[in-house]
């Protein structure tokens, strides 16, 4: 018998300037400490986290500038759209973001947040060395390319 998709397991928001702007050498996944005004609003589907960014701080890794919409029936309780908020790694993954960002030029970026097949928020985190600005045009290039491609051979079809 198939397996049934989750109706829980869903993409809530996606960084896709992430791939176009930085070199990802590593992917991780992450959990990420949320109050409940926050899940219900990402369940909504009110996420950005393009301009987001993750950081380690007093030996705790924190996503910093994470925009979650703000729950509209939590209006005494709610919470702060943009804090920082801190990301669940094991203490091994911890110490090998910590000695990637110390080399020069390397960050940690938020790639995709979603919920995982128990309902639970997971934020999947890079590695990442930025990118040229000729090394961007060479993926713009690519990229062309590829759509171009694709277009004649449906076009011969």
């Amino acid at each position: 018998m198939a397996k049934h998709s989750d109706p829980n397991s869903k993409l809530i928001a996606e960084n896709r300037r992430a791939r176009f702007d930085y070199f990802i050498e590593e992917e991780i996944e992450a959990g990420i400490m949320l109050l409940g005004s926050e899940v219900k609003s990402l369940r909504q589907g009110g996420s950005n986290i393009g301009e987001s960014y993750a950081s380690v701080e007093e030996g705790e890794l924190w996503l910093i500038n994470g925009y979650i919409a703000p729950y509209l029936q939590a209006k005494t309780w709610g919470h702060e759209e943009r804090r920082k908020r801190k990301l669940l790694v094991s203490r091994r993954e911890l110490a090998r973001l910590w000695t990637a960002t110390a080399r020069e030029g390397m960050t940690i970026v938020p790639i995709r947040m979603y919920f995982n097949d128990r309902g639970i928020v997971k934020l999947k985190i890079g590695i990442a060395k930025g990118k040229k600005l000729s090394d961007k045009r060479e993926t713009s290039a690519k990229r062309d390319w590829s759509r171009e491609k694709q277009r004649l051979l449906k076009q011969n079809s």
